[in-house]
């Protein structure tokens, strides 16, 4: 068996294998409610063969939308639609998983292929935007407004009601958005982060608020379930949140129940300067796994088998987040597995009769 097909228990889930589909905003969603083109996306990866699906980043309050087409989990009305998708993706053998997510100073834009530029009050967007100092993004996005401490306790306590609706949705992993310069990056970068209070300043102040959405987090979630945390390993920026920084919470994180550190990097400052390639983020997941001990995902340009398979097999990582490569093949882990001679992941029986036989 191939390492990246060998199951993966974390808490009291098993994953049937080590691919995960990785958060990727479909910008898809009218007031929030998943549809049918949630279901056909998410379920075609499920009867792929991925072992996790995790959601779009999903909002836990209009205001926390990027754009007006994000998906939301703000209110109960939304679990219905969320449900059925998840009994799909988890009658066809995969982990169902949710990402939850704050845009803050990048809220209130329309979607990527309409440039990504601020949507005015007058066509649907809206006027609260809030970050921990007022510094917009862009030129091209709002000014947004330093939340004060009413607006941050809101903030937690809108992702712990968003962790009830997950659990009564029947997810069986939450992932916390704290990476790609949404709300609780801007908190941690002393870039986006001025504040003289105590969610600023020091590394202990500009972490906070992501423990105190961890720990209301915890106080809904079973024990038992799985909960990751997306980090942006570094700003690649001078001066930045870095590669120490994000070590040391993630043994912080550790510590106090996270099971797993989903490695990204950027997405804060305008000014970044990545040095994008095959596998240029591993090394990030690679060297919390090593240095903490916490289980790790590795994402960012993995687009073949034998790059996954490498990274499983040599512990660079637990788990391999592929994004793009799966728009472009829903079914990547059954071709990965034939190109691996891995026989454990079945088709399924509907296309059985095109598995190849060599």
């Amino acid at each position: 068996m191939a390492a990246l097909f060998t199951p993966l228990q974390i808490g009291a889930v098993t994953l049937r294998n080590r691919i995960v589909v990785s958060p990727m905003c479909e910008y898809s969603a009218t007031d929030g409610f998943a549809n049918d083109w949630h279901l056909v996306h998410l379920g075609s990866r499920a009867v792929g063969g991925a072992g996790l699906i995790l959601t779009e980043a999903i909002a836990v309050s209009p205001e926390a939308r990027i754009s007006p087409a994000d998906l939301g989990i703000w209110k109960d009305e939304h679990i219905e639609k969320l449900k059925h998708i998840v009994d799909f993706l988890h009658a066809h053998g995969a982990v169902a998983g949710v990402q939850l997510a704050h845009a803050g100073r990048k809220a209130s834009t329309t979607e990527p292929w309409k440039g990504m530029k601020l949507v005015p009050v007058s066509e649907g967007g809206w006027e609260n935007i809030m970050a921990p100092s007022a510094i917009p993004f862009s030129e091209h996005y709002g000014q947004p407004k330093a939340l004060d401490k009413a607006g941050i306790d809101k903030v937690v306590a809108d992702f712990k009601a968003a962790a009830v609706r997950t659990l009564k949705a029947g997810f069986k992993v939450i992932e916390i958005h704290a990476a790609h310069g949404y709300l609780i990056h801007q908190f941690l970068s002393p870039l986006s982060n001025h504040r003289t209070d105590e969610y600023g300043g020091s590394f202990e102040n500009r972490i906070r608020l992501l423990t105190e959405i961890v720990a209301a987090v915890q106080e809904v979630w079973p024990k038992e379930n799985p909960l990751f945390v997306r980090i942006s390993a570094t700003d690649w920026v001078e001066g930045g949140w870095d590669l120490p920084e994000s070590t040391k919470l993630s043994g912080i994180l550790k510590a106090a129940g996270v099971h797993l550190i989903d490695t990204s990097s950027g997405g804060l400052d305008t000014r970044q300067k990545i040095p994008v390639g095959p596998l240029y983020q591993t090394h990030f997941a690679e060297h919390i796994k090593k240095e903490t001990g916490i289980q790790t995902g590795a994402v960012g340009l993995i687009t073949t088998a034998e790059e996954a398979e490498m990274i499983v097999s040599t512990g660079k990582a637990d788990l391999v987040f592929l994004a793009r490569e799966l728009l472009r093949d829903p079914y990547f882990p059954l071709h990965a597995a034939h190109q691996l001679k891995d026989e454990s992941l079945k088709w399924p029986l509907q296309y059985e009769r095109a598995k190849p036989r060599h």
